[in-house]
């Protein structure tokens, strides 16, 4: 549990030797590095920005089978579609079983305002429920008008004809992510965030370094490796093009947006699938760490760091919201948006069109740079294996496959349901902090409030919110968070869930920070800064 300072961890990466090294901690580098990790290769995970920064942040927080994508399947016959349909969802009890205080099932209300729709989506959903077989979260079924207005009492009466009921996974994705990379280091990964790759050694064409900066104070190094994995997301053709400055392009991105709302737009435990929009997409609306998150679009992008939401997105999203809702929504019941960018690849080695796709593809150029984009957050740990098993093949290494499904994540290996009671109990939390703890920090969330009391911590960050200041620290010295972004963006969420107290915990978040990684008053200020510049 002791915290390895950062300093010490890019020592251990600019000295050691590795197997391999990951470039991207998003969830697909995380779990490349853990499996690899797990397996008993000496392995570097390094990430220019935090542990998901990007993409794997900025999920609808579903771990799902793809509803969107079994309707694909069906209409053009498509087995592969069946296939990734099918893995998924076993993928999504998998990740439920390993880290159970950050994923559980969550039922989901499909309306109905038209008869004929329900044989087509009653079949699509047995369909769903038999691909994940025996482990299906709990069966589908009709259910009448009186039903869907109870479990979800918002929606639009008039014309509500019922609806499905079926369910799938929620998480928290960014604190899922940093998990994978906390538990990556439990099995001896060195993971530094921070540190951008800028370029490779070679040695008789095959890469054997990779170029390091660290990004908040400048300096750089060398990390010797025996292979490389590119796991950037929508940045993976930068990498590839520094290995081969003539590669093609194999990628493109779309950007997704989500809104959210406060919790009166949602119940507590329900959510709700808006079947079709006006540009024949589907839309979510989930209870979410005590508010409604709404989204997703799907439109072109150019690829950025940080990507923000346009006022046409925000006001499609809400102009669904509106159509399916007997209360009123608007502009002004946004607490928080923010995009995110998917990408799409084509696999430049196929000899067929080169359609775009969510599939994941991994491509290994002549100098060995293992590149795997695509695929989606439910199926991260089935791609880990995939890319690991191509990486040792290009290192000439023999790492036989460990089973990380039966691995738990860091927080999850004690956790109990009824956890939050004995926090309510033995340091006399309010009900609303106890529960935030528990399921945040599962098995871990003991320490975090011996932290809180020790260091006269236990005020709340945010007013109307459950974050303790004693988070601030624990981020700091045990989750690898080395900004006030890291803090508010991925360990604690509240730049997502809510802006306004977001910019106003910054100021003491900047303190408590400058307290345990040691800043003077300049890094202080600068740091504040790049945080005003994120959230707003």
């Amino acid at each position: 549990m002791s915290p390895t300072p950062r300093d010490d961890r890019w020592t251990a990466l600019t000295s050691n030797a590795y197997d391999l090294v990951v470039i991207g901690a998003g969830a697909t580098g995380a779990g490349v590095a853990l499996d690899a990790a797990a397996r008993g290769l000496r392995v570097a995970l390094i990430e220019r920005d935090d542990v998901s920064a990007g993409t794997s942040s900025r999920s609808t927080k579903l771990i799902h089978g793809g509803v969107r994508y079994l309707e694909k399947a069906v209409k053009e016959f498509d087995r592969t579609q069946f296939n990734l349909v099918r893995d998924a969802l076993h993928e999504r009890a998998t990740l439920i079983r390993i880290a159970p205080h950050l994923a559980k099932p969550i039922p989901l209300v499909t309306p109905l305002y038209n008869w004929l729709q329900v044989p087509y989506f009653m079949a699509g959903l047995k369909l769903y429920d038999g691909l994940a077989g025996r482990q299906n979260l709990a069966p589908s079924r009709f259910i009448d008008a009186q039903e869907a207005k109870r479990r979800f009492p918002m929606l639009q009466a008039e014309g509500l004809r019922g609806g499905v009921l079926y369910y799938d996974g929620q998480f928290d994705d960014a604190r899922f992510n940093v998990a994978i990379a906390l538990t990556a280091e439990e099995q001896g990964a060195t993971v530094v965030n921070h540190v951008a790759a800028t370029g490779f050694d070679k040695e008789n064409g095959a890469l054997n370094a990779v170029h390091v900066r660290d990004t908040l104070d400048g300096r750089e190094g060398v990390v010797r490796t025996k292979a490389v994995v590119n796991a950037t997301g929508p940045f993976s053709d930068a990498v590839r093009r520094m290995d081969d400055p003539n590669v093609d392009p194999m990628l493109s991105v779309s950007s997704g947006i989500h809104v959210m709302l406060d919790a009166r737009f949602s119940p507590p435990e329900t959510g709700l699938l808006i079947p079709e929009t006006e540009d024949g997409r589907v839309l979510f609306l989930l209870p979410w760490l005590g508010h409604t998150l709404v989204g997703t679009t799907d439109n072109p992008a150019e690829i950025e760091p940080h990507p923000k939401a346009h006022e046409d997105d925000v006001a499609y999203v809400l102009r669904h919201v509106e159509k399916y809702f007997d209360i009123p929504v608007s502009r002004d019941d946004v607490k928080a948006s923010w995009s995110g960018l998917r990408p799409l690849v084509a696999d430049p080695d196929s000899d067929s069109t080169a359609r775009l796709s969510r599939d994941h593809v991994i491509v290994t150029s002549p100098a060995g740079l293992v590149t795997i984009t695509g695929g989606k957050w439910t199926t991260y740990r089935r791609m880990a294996v995939e890319a690991v098993d191509e990486a040792l093949a290009v290192a000439g290494l023999d790492a036989p496959a460990v089973k990380t499904d039966e691995l738990p994540l860091v927080g999850g290996a004690h956790f109990t349901p009824t956890g939050a009671g004995a926090l309510q109990e033995a340091y006399g939390f309010d009900a609303d902090v106890a529960a935030h703890l528990h399921t945040a920090y599962g098995d871990r969330a003991d320490a975090v409030a011996q932290l809180a009391r020790e260091r006269g911590l236990e005020a709340r960050l945010a007013p109307d919110h459950p974050i303790l200041e004693a988070e601030v620290p624990w981020a700091a010295e045990h989750e690898l968070a080395a900004t006030s972004v890291d803090v508010l963006a991925r360990r604690t969420r509240l730049a997502f869930l809510d802006t306004d107290a977001a910019l106003a915990a910054l100021p003491r978040v900047g303190e408590l920070l400058q307290a345990s990684l040691g800043w003077d008053d300049a890094r202080r200020d600068e740091d504040r800064a790049d945080a005003v510049a994120y959230i707003v």
